[in-house]
């Protein structure tokens, strides 16, 4: 198919230039869209970093960003994001998700190849493509008579300041220790004086994108031989920080991204994958693996670690902790008999008791959210990142896409506002009177006073994706997956594919929820619901195709599909994992 013309507002790493898909041709054009509060979108934009560089001369990567959540779609933010990301291509605003309709994506993040001559050629939803999409670029160079050389981007102006793009903060000796996220590095503060930074700023050394701290109990310390818990977002480890010699030691992970396989065992030996927040409850530090939705118990003294909670299936599920649905967990506080998470996906503030069993006190689903005060039941955040909890047993709420601070009242249900116009609050740290905030898009603490409260009777906002108009009953669904060039299916050890379904509300699918191994299904949907979502997670094994001792890998996506049940609907539904589009 011929590609879509690009449409949208703004363009970003362009110097205000305008780029249009004929003014490419002769170059093979990487389209990525994107939405920056995807952790998803995120790895990807890593995966990208070889293949821009190996192909420099002839691949022109655009972002299209296309927001989930009304704050993503607004110019500042996606160049905040632009910047702290370090993404180093031109990006679309695609706030109306125009762009994104006329290319029939359905979900973050999705990559679609443009061939010299301008036809789609390839499409790949999800992460884990970077081979995939290396051996078709290969392919196209070798296709096609190439227009080397040039690049439309020009890269924005940096202003320095102490901190960049801050995550998260705690206290230790009586000094801030914040995760300076942008420059890579841990630094430790006395009031607005730099005492020391961990870290040399560079991107891996030893940090790359740290977010979440946890002081460990004296005890553990003594017995594990470092104080502080980082988690080093985009290295996918837990680092061990001694703040008396300033070493640091990789203590979890092995800086390899899960994507399938174990989940417990010897902490250096389990992959992780992007470990967002830390937090010591329960004999154990316990981690927000935003990457695959779900939580894990690290022992620092064992060197162990399993996981805690949730099924890696994205969504709004409590009950058993092994059972619940978890959505991009990014903040946690802990009171007595209580561990609190922010889920910044489904904007909802939820708790785990000690007997493991998952509530919701604030949030709806993975599509709901607003700045609305009142009743637990209706009130509505926006992608909350951080928590604390306050001395009168109230939990402060970083709600980052309102740029607010938020209070939940666990003895009333009640939400308030605290104070709002803030940049992007990612972290809050109680230190002596004051509750201050990791403003992240502003790149300071601030500090405010806690006890200010304020109503705010905000809008109720969805997610604007269209949805699939389908018909009740019988649905013929299924997921497409073809291997890139070179590789195969890899059924040497039994069925090489997967695929998970389910619903919200569990009702709408009456048949067909549940785990197999075959890409195709029939479902059957529900009468008289009207609306609703599908929660699909597929997967699939693939090696080379003709080596001896073939390298192998598993492409993995998630979709959350919002549909409509009409009478006269569609009876087939189809998602593209990965491969040549039709038509």
């Amino acid at each position: 198919m011929r590609a879509p013309e690009l449409a949208g507002r703004e363009w970003i790493n362009t110097g205000g230039e305008r780029l249009r898909l004929a003014d490419l041709r002769g170059k093979i054009v990487l389209l990525d869209f994107w939405t920056s509060g995807c952790i998803n979108c995120l790895h990807v934009l890593d995966e990208l970093r070889p293949l821009e560089a190996e192909f420099a001369d002839v691949l022109v990567t655009i972002g299209v960003h296309s927001p989930k959540f009304l704050h993503e779609g607004e110019a500042a933010a996606i160049e905040a994001a632009v910047r702290r990301y370090e993404v180093h291509h031109p990006v679309l605003n695609d706030p109306d998700l125009t762009t994104w309709s006329q290319y029939a994506v359905r979900a973050w993040p999705t990559l679609v190849v443009v061939d010299p001559e301008g036809y789609v050629v390839h499409v790949a939803a999800g992460e884990g493509h970077a081979e995939a999409l290396r051996r078709v670029l290969i392919e196209l160079t070798e296709k096609h008579t190439i227009r080397r050389g040039g690049s439309p981007y020009v890269p924005l102006e940096e202003a320095e300041s102490l901190l960049r793009f801050p995550s998260k903060a705690i206290t230790a000796n009586g000094h801030l220790l914040v995760a300076d996220t942008g420059n890579h590095s841990i630094v430790e503060l006395d009031g607005e004086r730099l005492v020391r930074r961990f870290g040399t700023g560079r991107r891996g050394e030893p940090f790359t994108e740290p977010s979440g701290l946890a002081l460990l109990p004296p005890e553990v310390a003594e017995r594990a031989g470092y104080h502080a818990v980082v988690a080093d977002t985009a290295a996918h480890l837990l680092q061990g920080l001694n703040l008396d010699t300033g070493e640091v030691t990789a203590v979890a992970g092995t800086g390899e991204q899960w994507r399938n396989g174990e989940s417990d065992g010897d902490a250096r030996k389990v992959d992780l994958t992007s470990p967002w927040d830390v937090v010591w409850w329960n004999d154990a530090v316990i981690v927000a693996m935003a990457g695959n939705h779900t939580l894990s118990a690290f022992d620092p003294v064992a060197g162990t670690i399993r996981r805690f909670a949730g099924t890696t299936v994205e969504g709004l599920r409590d009950g058993d902790a092994s059972e619940a649905f978890f959505a991009q967990t990014s903040g946690f506080a802990v009171t007595p008999g209580r561990l609190w998470l922010a889920d910044a996906e489904t904007s909802a503030l939820r708790w785990i008791d000690e007997s493991s069993t998952v509530h919701t006190a604030v949030g709806i689903d993975l599509f709901s959210f607003g700045h609305r005060d009142g009743d637990a039941a209706e009130a509505l955040l926006q992608h909350p990142l951080g928590l604390a909890a306050l001395p009168d047993g109230s939990i402060a709420i970083a709600d980052t896409y309102n740029g607010a601070v938020r209070r939940y009242d666990p003895a009333t249900g009640q939400v308030s506002t605290v104070v709002t116009g803030l940049a992007e609050p990612s972290g809050l740290v109680l230190h002596g009177d004051d509750l201050l905030v990791v403003e992240s898009a502003g790149h300071r603490i601030t500090p405010i006073a806690a006890d200010g409260t304020e109503s705010v009777e905000g809008d109720a906002h969805a997610v604007r994706r269209p949805p699939s108009v389908l018909a009740p009953g019988e649905l013929e669904f299924s997921v497409v997956f073809t291997p890139p060039p070179g590789e195969k299916l890899d059924d040497r050890y039994g069925p090489s594919t997967r695929l998970e379904i389910s619903a919200s509300p569990p009702e709408l699918l009456v048949e067909g929820a549940g785990v197999g191994t075959d890409l195709v299904r029939r479902l059957r949907l529900a009468e008289g619901i009207t609306e609703g979502v599908l929660q699909v997670v597929a997967q699939a094994a693939s090696c080379d195709s003709a080596a001896e001792h073939p390298v192998c890998r598993v492409t993995r996506q998630d979709w959350g599909v919002p549909v409509r049940l009409e009478t006269g609907g569609d009876a087939v539904l189809e998602l593209m994992m990965a491969g040549t589009p039709a038509g």
